[in-house]
């Protein structure tokens, strides 16, 4: 399949050909309808509700239009107009079509956006409701596991699935092993037999087994369906009477070796095979209320950022294979970084300040499970400071400039109440914890340095930072530093940033990006899967799978 178009993860309602969205007081439905001519990529059709990287990006962004443009809605339904279909999953002749890249990208990035589905109703009160309508199969299944509940038809042939391990040879890409048991508690043996049978399990079984929460008969599902929908409404606090604000355009240039916003800037050194994101601290007075903060809408600092990150770094992940260091950089003031900070502590229980931490927190995790090493670079004019040091604090190592000859123009590092939760990683922990092991002494070192400006040696006798070259050695030590890395072996790399960024608690979200990935990981690349007579390379040709049958 060809993959050099670019990916754009930007839409809009309009431009939407997979999805409907939908408001009615309190509740918002998402309805699958997905175009089967209308694939991201030639090569493949999206029958039965079967999707691919195109539908979940329509997915995503209108996730975040619920989230910032209607507060009012407190439950989103998922469910689906194709008839007896709820979602097949992912398109299989898309996948075996994709080289192994785009499929782990793929992978990732519906992983992400269900685990924010999770996110949100955790944190921002915005509840889910399943409305399985029809078969309910693979990545369908586990869209429908992300959701606070799920409600399945009950007309003795609509069944949930997750038939990866028996039909292509493969896992469920996206959680889907591991919510069943750590989520909703599925007894181990029944979720053997369960991941086992290509055809699932309908009505009451799945609903003893727990796979489902609710089951209904046809002739009262769409009642059903409004009435756990509004149950669950009410279980959130979700403001009424207010307005949203509309998610304008991003202001993004897109150029040979660089991506340009109002906050971040990415310049791709082709040559050195590394990416430099340059994060720009706000200017001017910060928004003195709410209502301030409402008029900007789109236009305020914090959301603007958080949107401006999130798509740089969507866009380098899918579009800039090669680029395989990520140098972090700040530019400004750190004491208007402070202000944004106590803005944000101060009104974290509104709404929308509320749903913008949010979305910095998924941004910032989305750079926690990037596969690229991540410098960050405290030098000459930087502002690593609350909000943003969490970009450093997720780095593989962190380089602080010494300037003892001009103390006036040293770089300095300010900690934040902002780094001390506002921005969990997947482990719950925050960055400083998952550094220092929420060891007590060190983070009673942090807590007792926060809002000073530490110079190189200061943060450097913390623990803050990885090495704090001056002025003579700097543009040496960081040269070598770099060609070292892009030197060696991007997977094993891969496995051991992952190994070695995740040191604190295992959590369900770990053991997705963790344990479940790399294992898909290597599944997706194996002969059994993807050799000329794989299981995924097979289907649908009438041909048997040939497997190797040595357990490895």
């Amino acid at each position: 399949m060809n993959e050099s178009p670019r990916v754009d993860y930007q839409t809009e309602p309009s431009r939407y050909r997979h999805w409907k969205l939908s408001f009615e007081g309190p509740i918002a439905t998402l309805a699958a309808d997905f175009n089967e001519d209308a694939g991201l990529r030639p090569g493949y059709k999206l029958k039965l509700n079967s999707y691919d990287l195109g539908v979940d990006i329509e997915l995503a962004d209108a996730l975040n239009r619920i989230r910032f443009e209607h507060p009012e809605v407190r439950t989103v339904v998922l469910t689906s107009l194709k008839d007896r279909v709820f979602c097949s999953g992912a398109n299989i002749f898309m996948l075996g079509l994709s080289s192994h890249a785009w499929k782990v990208n793929f992978c990732k990035f519906t992983n992400e956006t269900r685990n924010g589905m999770e996110d949100t109703s955790r944190d921002g009160g915005l509840k889910f409701l399943a409305a399985v309508n029809g078969a309910c199969a693979g990545g369908g299944y586990e869209l429908a596991l992300a959701c606070d509940e799920i409600l399945l038809v009950d007309d003795r042939s609509s069944a949930v699935s997750l038939p990866e391990v028996p039909l292509l040879g493969v896992l469920p890409g996206t959680g889907g092993l591991t919510r069943i048991t750590d989520k909703r508690h599925v007894r181990h043996d029944l979720a053997d037999i369960f991941c086992t049978t290509a055809e699932g399990v309908r009505g009451r079984k799945a609903q003893e087994w727990r796979l489902v929460d609710h089951i209904a008969k046809p002739a009262v599902f769409a009642q059903a369906v409004r009435e756990h929908a509004l149950r669950l409404a009410g279980l959130s606090d979700r403001p009424e009477g207010v307005r949203g604000v509309a998610l304008t355009p991003l202001r993004r240039g897109i150029e040979t070796d660089a991506l340009v916003y109002s906050t971040v800037r990415v310049d791709i050194d082709r040559t050195r095979r590394t990416a430099t994101f340059t994060l720009q601290a706000p200017e001017g007075e910060q928004p003195a209320d709410t209502g301030d903060i409402e008029a900007l809408g789109a236009e305020w600092y914090a959301l603007r950022l958080a949107r401006e990150l999130d798509d740089a770094i969507l866009s380098m992940r899918t579009n800039e294979l090669d680029i395989g260091t990520w140098l972090m950089r700040t530019r400004g003031s750190a004491a208007r970084v402070a202000e944004l900070d106590a803005l944000l502590m101060a009104h974290r229980d509104h709404w929308l300040v509320r749903e913008t931490i949010g979305m910095l927190r998924r941004a910032f995790s989305r750079l926690d499970v990037s596969s690229r090493s991540l410098f960050a670079l405290a030098d000459e004019g930087s502002c690593f400071a609350g909000t943003l040091l969490e970009p450093a604090l997720a780095c593989d190592r962190i380089y602080h400039l010494a300037l003892p000859d001009a103390p006036e123009r040293a770089p300095a590092i300010t900690l934040g109440e902002a780094n001390f939760g506002l921005y969990p990683m997947a482990t719950g922990q925050s960055r400083l914890e998952r550094r220092f092991y929420a060891e007590e002494q060190p983070m009673q070192a942090m807590h007792d340095a926060a809002g000073r400006a530490l110079d190189a040696d200061s943060a450097f006798a913390l623990g803050l930072v990885t090495s704090k070259p001056d002025d003579i050695d700097w543009d040496e030590e960081i040269r070598i530093a770099i060609e070292e890395r892009v030197a060696m072996s991007p997977d094993a790399l891969t496995g051991m940033e992952a190994n070695l960024r995740f040191n604190g608690p295992e959590t369900m979200l770990t053991r997705v990006f963790g344990r479940l990935t790399a294992w898909q990981n290597w599944i997706f690349q194996r002969p059994n899967a993807v050799g000329d007579k794989g299981a995924l390379k097979v289907y649908g040709k009438g041909e048997k799978a040939a497997f190797d049958w040595n357990r490895v």
